[in-house]
């Protein structure tokens, strides 16, 4: 460490002792900081040692008049360490620029060699440039007398060897016109052309352009046909077109003969094409219906694999990528060549040489763009009617393919022609596919979600067996051949296959936005297309339309909820309730991670989605409850409705309705236990099963007031009654249930209590009769207390049942409570 600190101290002194030393040479040589001389006035002054009229005599003279000799001491030593350390420094400096120097030196000495060679070369260079003007000076001299006579017999023998052309050119074109060769004929006589026309006057000069007119007429009628037959090489089309145009054939017809032509070529494409989507006879339409609606009734939610065949298509004779594959090999191929021969012969040639003057060039890019959009829409056409007959969603990659090829082959259309709205057109139809395969994709899911339903209800419409998920209640063992798949099994197996599909949806329509497909990089597939396509559309619809769906089971009409089996809505219920717990985040997460979905635009979020599945959930467990409870309250109301209550025999059992009230319950219980959790429940006491009504003591104060019985004693049990339910909890028959097995249970035993309660209002009891309701209250209060959440509200509805029917009773003659419970127990 101390080492490293005196190294550190010893450079910065050096470091220092550098900088004073450039600080004195600059002061010495007057330079600022930059090395340059600062710009300041020159010091006249004779004693300024610094300036440039410094004088040694006067700046002695006043430092012997201005100073004492102790001054002139200390300046004299002052001085001479400046002298020095100046001359310390200066020989620093030629230390440290010795090798500069040095190679300044031999630079010198280099280039004093190298001029001395440049010099004698020079010298050689003039000597030679002497001999040449000698020499060029004597042949002048030698042929300036005869310098204007070779000029004018020059000029003769031009004038004759045109003359002779002139003569020899009827000649030399009939012999072009032999040998085919057009262009050096053309060549030919626009090179006489000009003077035959100004010399047209003459008799002879008349007669050579006659000649030439009727063999040029003649030529431009072979050029004519040869462009008329087009069975010609490309560059030889050009070059009768370029002749064509020399011998002034108006270029506006010879553009519309060449599309004309072409258009002519191109329309057997198109027709070859169009012959390959003709609708099929009816026949074949009715056997492929039937072979698809074949496909859509097998399977089954428990089949997990892919069941899209409901919206298969028609079987062609090629599919989609075969036809687009033609139409881009045959006439988009056709049409390009067309464009560049077109271009290469009126807009190319059109742009150089003389024919740049005749203004074709607008006109000639005006026709070929209203041809090449007349075509292209008809093209377009039949590739949207063959798109639109691709129904079937099982293999996507064929339409995706398809459409990328299209698209990519079209690109060759914008770059021979800039500015045309072919390849826009295109990609709207690349756009309008793609929105109407996740239309189809949409239609495809809801119609296997419904197909799923179908297959689960048939698999509920087998022995209730199955829905109770046991034997000890029914009485009988359950074989593995008979027994089909309990709920848990059916939910698990529905959400499975319906997220199996979804998965399988999306990763179809994930070929569309794939790196290897040209169109995946457009605006649109980047953007709209993941949000509203896709996510929106496609996964947002439908999940909503599950939801609804789901929803319409609970508007069925009927006591009995319509023909929507119970075991259904609590299925449903259950689904809806893990979408809004899972399922739809999970799905759209994958969705946005799959699409790398943008929300710039507005969509959906989770939380209404998961809203709504609640929404849905809640009302299908609710009719699930109100339906559970109206056929349970069926069986109470015509075992209530069809008895004779006023004539009835003593009790000696519990009534069979009873019994299957309760067997149904426990049934029900086992059921919703399979989907749903248990739940809270208040705190039993230790003698619920054994508990007496309340009613019993105002059925006991009753019949104690039975033997003096006025007017007014009905009044005042009447009154005891209606004050024992003012300070009763008020019961809500039809509120929302939770989503647990005992809030579902509850609901339901409410809603059957409640029926019961309000039969037995409607009916006259003889003694016997309300004993019979006491012994079967007594059978429910055993069982029913265990299902619900609050065993008093049994005990209260109960305790209203017999009350009432106390109420209702011509002889209320209440039988003994230990009877009931021996009545009870034998069952």
């Amino acid at each position: 460490m101390d080492v490293d600190a005196d190294g550190s101290v010893a450079m910065s002194e050096e470091s220092g002792r550098r900088r004073k030393v450039h600080g004195m040479l600059k002061l010495y040589y007057g330079l600022n900081e930059e090395g340059k001389a600062p710009e300041q006035p020159e010091s006249l002054n004779p004693c300024d040692i610094n300036g440039p009229h410094f004088d040694p005599e006067l700046y002695l003279n006043k430092l012997r008049k201005e100073c004492s000799l102790a001054e002139l001491m200390d300046q004299e030593t002052c001085m001479v360490k400046q002298i020095r350390s100046l001359d310390s420094d200066m020989q620093t400096l030629v230390y440290e620029n010795y090798n500069k120097f040095i190679s300044a030196t031999d630079t010198i000495r280099k280039m004093k060699n190298d001029f001395k060679k440049m010099e004698d070369e020079m010298d050689c260079l003039s000597t030679n440039m002497a001999a040449i003007t000698d020499f060029s000076a004597r042949i002048s001299g030698t042929l300036q007398d005869q310098h204007a006579q070779i000029t004018k017999l020059s000029g003769v023998h031009m004038l004759l060897r045109k003359l002779q052309f002139l003569f020899e050119l009827p000649a030399r074109l009939n012999k072009c016109l032999e040998l085919q060769a057009y262009a050096q004929a053309v060549s030919f006589h626009r090179r006489a052309r000009c003077v035959l026309q100004q010399y047209s006057h003459l008799p002879s000069f008349k007669g050579i352009q006659d000649d030439c007119h009727a063999i040029m007429e003649k030529l431009a009628q072979e050029l004519r046909q040869k462009f008329r037959d087009g069975g010609t090489s490309a560059k030889d089309l050009s070059e009768c077109v370029e002749l064509l145009l020399q011998l002034d054939e108006p270029a506006e017809e010879l553009c519309d003969k060449f599309l004309s032509h072409a258009r002519s070529r191109l329309e057997l494409d198109l027709q070859s094409l169009e012959a390959e989507i003709k609708p099929y006879p009816a026949s074949k339409k009715e056997a492929s219906t039937r072979r698809s609606s074949g496909n859509m009734s097998s399977g089954s939610p428990t089949d997990n694999s892919p069941k899209m065949s409901s919206l298969s298509s028609p079987t062609l004779n090629t599919d989609i990528l075969e036809f687009i594959d033609r139409g881009c090999n045959e006439f988009v191929s056709s049409l390009c060549l067309v464009i560049t021969s077109y271009q290469e012969l009126f807009i190319n040639h059109a742009q150089t040489g003389e024919l740049a003057s005749k203004n074709i060039l607008q006109m000639a890019n005006g026709k070929l763009h209203t041809f090449v959009d007349d075509l292209t829409t008809r093209y377009f056409s039949l590739v949207e009617r063959r798109i639109q007959e691709e129904k079937g969603v099982s293999d996507n990659s064929l339409l995706v393919r398809a459409l990328d090829r299209f698209h990519r082959r079209l690109q060759a259309v914008s770059k021979l022609l800039p500015g045309s709205a072919v390849p826009n057109r295109g990609t709207e139809i690349v756009i309008r596919a793609a929105t109407e395969r996740v239309k189809q994709y949409l239609c495809a899911l809801q119609n296997f979600y419904m197909d799923s339903l179908t297959d689960v209800r048939q698999a509920l419409a087998t022995p209730r067996l199955s829905v109770a998920g046991g034997a000890a209640h029914l009485g009988g063992p359950v074989t593995g051949r008979d027994a089909p798949a309990s709920l848990p099994e059916l939910l698990s197996s529905l959400s499975a296959s319906i997220l199996n599909q979804i998965k399988s949806v999306l990763a179809s329509v994930h070929l569309f936005t794939a790196k290897d497909i040209t169109f995946s990089n457009k605006p649109y597939f980047k953007g709209e297309f993941c949000s509203q396509g896709v996510r929106e559309s496609l996964v947002v619809s439908f999940i909503k339309f599950v939801c609804q769906s789901s929803r319409n089971f609970c508007e069925s009409a009927g006591d009995k909820g319509g023909s929507t089996p119970p075991a259904l809505l609590l299925l449903l219920s259950r689904l809806c309730l893990d979408f809004e717990t899972s399922t739809i985040s999970y799905i759209l997460t994958l969705t946005d991670e799959q699409f790398l979905v943008q929300h710039h635009s507005p969509i959906t979020p989770v939380t209404a989605l998961c809203a709504e599945a609640r929404e849905a959930a809640q009302k299908l467990l609710n009719h699930y409850v109100k339906v559970q409870g109206l056929i349970i309250s069926q069986m109470l109301r015509k075992s209530v409705e069809t008895r004779d209550w006023v004539n009835t025999i003593e009790p000696r059992n519990v009534r069979a309705v009873m019994k299957r009230v309760v067997e149904d319950t426990t049934s029900i219980d086992v059921q919703v236990g399979l989907l749903y959790e248990e739940g809270v429940r208040k705190a039993h006491s230790s003698d619920s099963s054994k508990r007496t009504f309340s009613v019993y003591s105002s059925s006991r104060q009753q019949a104690r007031y039975a033997a003096s019985y006025t007017p007014s004693a009905p009044m005042d049990t009447n009154l005891l009654s209606n004050i024992h339910k003012l300070f009763s909890e008020r019961i809500d028959i039809f509120s929302s249930v939770e989503f647990n097995k005992v809030s579902v249970m509850t609901g339901i035993i409410k809603i059957s209590l409640k029926t019961f309660l309000e039969c037995v209002r409607l009916r006259t009891f003889g003694r016997y009769g309300l004993q019979q309701i006491q012994v079967d209250c007594h059978y429910l209060q055993m069982y029913l207390w265990r299902f619900v959440s609050d065993e008093n509200l049994v005990h209260f509805l109960l305790d209203e049942i017999v009350g009432s029917s106390a109420h209702r009773c011509l002889d209320p003659s209440p039988m003994e409570q230990s009877v009931i419970e021996v009545i009870c127990e034998r069952g």
